[in-house]
């Protein structure tokens, strides 16, 4: 198990000391189809260069624009929205409103199929949704760039040793989007693929599969691959699962209930706390006379 966080700082793995990573570190460049050359997440003027984090022995990518790799994504998101043969490219970061002309946020990539005139004829919409982390990343990012080297990096007894947050991600990030974006899509009657990597997929509650042709969802599941004749890693589809919209939105919103007898355990201990920290010869505010 790796003793340090960082898999990937700014597209190569921190054991890779090849000229190519040696420059894409000193430049802050991005190899993954960022908006502009450089890496631009967190802060523009000093990046956080990491693509992706060790899970033991699992890599889980951080960041959502590490999934661009050759755009893949865009690919495979196309084969399910559009028929074969079908003229179509991407967007990215477009706005959505709602009926009354307010933002339900930006689609990450919006694919059209468009077209010999160049007219719209048909989209999709593709989510990308990255791992959150819990704990600190930038500190240990920060130590590796200063070092410039895995060797001897170990960040095992550090506080706040960071770790993916896979329930954060999808309850605070990836069910608000299906909730508002994804609503509104669903009453276009568009299609809509969401990419994760397998690790967070394997958090999710079990979907409801069903056929490509009845399926409003698909959800394109990817891990990172160590090419170890290149040095890198590479972005592997493992899998394509079906879905319809409303019954995967319920699944992903609603807690599983277990047995209330916990819960009212947990209630009895917090009011025998209370009750215990009450002195009974205590005055009450009724006893203290009026000046």
């Amino acid at each position: 198990m790796p003793k340090h966080p960082p898999a990937e700082v700014f597209g190569f793995p921190i054991t890779n000391q090849t000229k190519d990573a040696r420059r894409y570190r000193e430049h802050r460049l991005c190899p993954f189809n960022n908006r502009v050359p450089n890496c631009t997440k967190d802060k523009a003027n000093d990046p956080l260069g990491v693509c992706s984090i060790y899970d033991g022995d699992d890599v889980t990518i951080t960041c959502p624009i590490r999934f661009r790799e050759g755009w893949l994504i865009a690919e495979h998101a196309a084969s399910f929205f559009f028929p074969r043969g079908a003229k179509w490219t991407s967007l990215t970061e477009v706005r959505i409103n709602d009926k009354h002309g307010r933002s339900a946020g930006n689609i990450d990539v919006v694919l059209v199929a468009y077209d010999e005139h160049g007219q719209v004829i048909d989209f999709g919409s593709l989510e990308v949704q990255a791992v959150y982390i819990s704990g600190n990343v930038r500190r240990p990012f920060a130590e590796f760039m200063k070092k410039g080297s895995a060797a001897n990096f170990d960040w095992t007894q550090e506080k706040n040793y960071p770790r993916p947050d896979y329930l954060s991600s999808s309850r605070k990030r990836l069910a608000p989007q299906l909730i508002f974006k994804g609503g509104i899509l669903k009453e276009w009657k568009k299609k809509q693929a969401v990419a994760i990597d397998s690790g967070f997929y394997a958090t999710l509650p079990p979907l409801k599969h069903v056929k490509p042709a009845e399926a409003d969802i698909a959800w394109l599941i990817y891990d990172v691959d160590l090419n170890t004749r290149r040095k890198v890693y590479e972005l592997k589809m493992r899998q394509t699962i079906y879905t319809e919209f409303k019954v995967a939105l319920e699944r992903i919103t609603t807690a599983e209930a277990g047995p209330v007898e916990g819960f009212v355990q947990h209630l009895q201990e917090k009011l025998d706390e209370k009750l215990e920290g009450v002195s009974p010869d205590a005055p009450t505010i009724s006893d203290i006379p009026l000046m």
